[in-house]
């Protein structure tokens, strides 16, 4: 019986959201949520990407400083002989 009476309430919000979005107001404001939203997935994927490509160039400094370090030691042991 209880899962009738969530269809009919939702029924009647589709039914009370119909002439709404006829509302241009309403129209407007939609879309400006979409274009938000929107711009807002954009923003946070650029984000993304520099935090991303930050943490992997910090590995990379990692990884290369110690094939540096060592490339020195060889460098120096051979200028030594």
């Amino acid at each position: 019986m209880l899962a009738g009476t969530g269809r009919r309430k939702w029924i009647w919000i589709g039914l009370a959201a119909v002439p709404a979005i006829r509302i241009y107001y309403v129209q407007e404001m939609i879309a400006a949520l979409i274009i938000f939203s929107v711009l807002f997935v954009g923003a946070a994927t650029v984000v993304l990407i520099i935090f991303l490509v930050d943490r992997a160039s910090q590995q990379i400094v990692v990884w290369a400083e110690a094939g540096v370090a060592r490339l020195i030691h060889r460098v120096l042991a051979a200028s030594k002989a």
